[in-house]
């Protein structure tokens, strides 16, 4: 892809899918299947608490997350359980409605990413009651939360979404309006 392309792209002027299966429903399910997959592993092949040092900066580690990002009401009772998954649920149901129309390559990129991660995270939390985790960034003492694949497509298709909203927003003409 040419810097040219990509910015053709980005900024809508072509490039909206129209195929019998769409793009963006491909894409999710690999993001659901790479997560799927990877948190498997994880969740069988090692023990809970286990960390396995890769760099200076990251270290393999099998946590398990009850709560929503950054373990956001990990301690809430109980009751977050139902309410991430009906969210997730939601969420993916109205991802795959969305993807069924034709829209921008950036667009349909995001709502893919963000529904494979949904449904990743959605069917962990449905079958163990948590999400396991396994990737950890850190420095020095200070260790960024744990994530997995889901997550990451999660927060790259939000990061696209709004790079996507700013592209279609009209550039200001830089005049005031006076009364």
């Amino acid at each position: 892809m040419t810097a040219k392309n990509a910015k053709k792209i980005f900024s809508g002027s072509e490039l909206y899918a129209k195929t019998s299966l769409p793009l963006g429903y491909v894409i999710a399910a690999l993001v659901f299947m790479a997560d799927v997959l990877t948190k498997y592993v994880v969740h069988e092949l090692t023990p809970i608490g286990w960390s396995q040092p890769v760099s200076p900066f990251f270290n393999l580690v099998h946590v398990w997350n009850f709560g929503a990002a950054f373990s956001f009401l990990a301690d809430a009772g109980g009751w977050q359980r139902p309410f991430f998954i009906a969210i997730a649920g939601g969420v993916s149901i109205w991802l795959i409605f969305m993807l069924s129309k034709p829209m921008r390559f950036v667009e349909q990129l995001a709502f893919s990413l963000i529904l494979g991660g949904a449904l990743g995270n959605g069917l962990d939390r449905a079958m163990r009651g948590y999400v396991v985790d396994f990737l950890d960034f850190y420095w020095r003492d200070w260790h960024w939360p744990a994530f997995n694949i889901a997550d990451i497509g999660i927060v790259c298709g939000a990061v696209l979404t709004v790079i996507a909203s700013m592209k279609s927003i009209p550039p200001s003409t830089g005049t005031k309006d006076s009364d």
